[in-house]
């Protein structure tokens, strides 16, 4: 017992050894590579590579938690943690780009990523395990069709080769991608990596945007860039399973389609990007009052997956705007709304949001690479996805075995540290009211530490 109790803790003392051997192997290549790769931002580029790390360290203290069900947050104190590594590939193909991303992830979510519609890292996915996985994370082409009149350059960054377009423009996209690689582009909370952490502050919480469980999927986009305006539309591959890994093939059938429209504006010295956005589901997912009046007939508690019997279509549709009260702050907020008369199938828990904040960069205080943000967000369940959690049912994220509703609240902090050029270290506060819409548990506070490298 003794022999196999030591040869247990050999192996998991190798195993944590490949974990920190893999992670300084990439934060040593983003580093050591980040100044010969960077590229001005008026160089039209062939090729380019792009190194990314993130590592986030949460703690949670302890909370009131008179009971709890199977999909609750656990109320004793935890902590978890995230580490994604990406390196990022591009190449110019004639009119054509090509990239293609490959990834390393793990982590340790709190509860197992369950018991919050806001979860306090978006690093984090259902996959994630404490075993590192590599996986391609995109595959995709954007072709781009001048139309002629001014020209703008766009500098190299992840997935972007440094370029000159014309400012009136088509651009196609097709392939592996995240959604958000195209959508809600909002210039202040869009990248748990940089900025904001919580999933209902980094985009719209209501948005059931299609993914799989690691947040990509397959699909094509167009967009139309004109004088500021600029719409784009997409069809997205849907998960087989609710936030599942494997997605469908079958994208006549099934699939997330979105749209948006979204105008560039100017007022004095000061601009921002209005935004509306709309998204449409279609794919096998229960009703919530379909999963209620089976449970009234057989007694028991209700059940989704005995639902899930037929196609259904999902709504929502959002507004957003980014404003720039200056080089230095800038204000964004969000408010969106889904039908909530079906499941939730990709994103997070979450019929009706609204999110908003600050962000302010350091230089007002001679600290050009710092950042400092703070934003709120609300989020509400409907009337039908309420009643399933007070009659004990269990939804993908959510179950506390009984409801006391009120809307979940979120309030975040971070300060970043630019430490050099590409290296960030950022502390990050939240706390969350309501968790799981749950009056009777919490509030419960999440205090982060990420380090993050680029090039």
């Amino acid at each position: 017992m003794r022999r196999a109790h030591r040869r247990a803790n050999a192996v998991a003392r190798t195993r944590r050894t490949g974990v920190v051997a893999v992670k300084l192997l990439f934060i040593f290549i983003a580093v050591a590579l980040a100044p010969a790769l960077s590229a001005r931002a008026d160089e039209v580029d062939a090729f380019d590579a792009r190194f990314q790390s993130t590592y986030v360290r949460q703690d949670k203290p302890s909370f009131r938690s008179p009971y709890a069900g199977p999909h609750s947050l656990s109320g004793a104190g935890q902590w978890g943690y995230s580490f994604t590594a990406t390196a990022a590939l591009g190449a110019r193909l004639g009119q054509t780009e090509a990239y293609l991303d490959g990834e390393v992830a793990q982590g340790v979510a709190f509860s197992g990523l369950q018991g919050l519609a806001g979860f306090p890292n978006g690093e984090l996915a259902r996959t994630s395990g404490a075993n590192p996985t590599f996986y391609r994370a995109r595959l995709f082409v954007r072709h781009v069709v001048g139309l002629g009149g001014d020209s703008e350059a766009v500098p190299a960054s992840a997935n972007q080769l440094a370029s000159r377009y014309d400012k009136n423009r088509w651009v196609f996209t097709a392939g592996n991608v995240s959604v958000l690689d195209i959508f809600d582009a909002n210039a202040y909370s869009h990248d748990p990596r940089t900025q904001f952490l919580n999933w209902t502050v980094m985009t719209h919480g209501a948005w059931d945007f299609a993914a799989d469980s690691r947040g990509y999927t397959w699909g094509t986009a167009v967009e139309y860039f004109d004088d500021g305006w600029s719409v784009r539309a997409g069809r997205f591959a849907q998960p087989k399973q609710p936030n599942g890994l494997r997605l469908d093939s079958r994208i006549l059938r099934h699939y997330g389609d979105q749209v948006e429209l979204s105008r560039d504006y100017a007022w004095g010295d000061q601009s921002g990007t209005a935004r509306l956005l709309a998204f449409r589901n279609r794919a096998v997912m229960a009703r919530y009052d379909d999963a209620l009046a089976l449970a009234a007939d057989s007694g028991a508690p209700p059940d989704l997956a005995a639902a899930r019997t037929g196609e259904r279509t999902k709504f929502g549709v959002g507004v957003g705007v980014e404003h720039r009260l200056s080089s230095e702050v800038g204000l964004f907020g969000r408010l969106m709304r889904a039908d909530g008369r079906t499941e939730t199938y990709a994103f997070t828990e979450d019929d009706a949001s609204a999110s908003g904040g600050l962000s302010v960069g350091g230089g007002r205080w001679g600290r050009r690479a710092d950042t400092v943000g703070l934003a709120a967000a609300l989020n509400t369940l409907s009337a039908a996805h309420r009643r399933i959690l007070q009659a004990g049912g269990l939804t993908f994220f959510l179950g506390d075995g009984r409801l006391n509703y009120r809307a979940e609240q979120v309030i975040e902090a971070y300060y970043s540290v630019g430490l050099r050029p590409g290296i960030a270290l950022t502390l990050d506060y939240q706390r969350i009211a309501n968790p799981g819409y749950n009056a009777d548990r919490g509030p419960v506070s999440f205090v982060a530490l990420r380090l993050h490298l680029e090039n």
